[in-house]
């Protein structure tokens, strides 16, 4: 348990931060998520919308710290090859 008042400042700092990551983090992957769907099904047209809304969004989490930035951008090149691929 916390002591010193600093550190009980510190302990709601903390518990505000990690539920704004959180949130930006769920959001993050359920963009992910919806690419992903949409390479699944074969839908190509989906999956380069679902991109096109869930790049700015690993984009931002890595500059938030959420995620490591080459993370992101191995995430978004990955998927980018997915939907290439659906065009053969």
């Amino acid at each position: 348990m916390a002591n010193t008042t600093s550190a009980r400042k510190a302990t709601r700092k903390i518990a505000r931060r990690t539920a704004i990551n959180k949130a930006r983090r769920t959001r993050m992957r359920n963009s992910v998520r919806a690419v992903e769907e949409a390479v699944a099904k074969g839908d190509r047209e989906a999956a380069l919308v679902a991109l096109k809304a869930a790049e700015p969004e690993m984009m931002r989490a890595a500059q938030k710290n959420i995620v490591h930035r080459n993370s992101a951008s191995r995430k978004v090149s990955r998927l980018t090859h997915q939907i290439a691929k659906l065009a053969k």
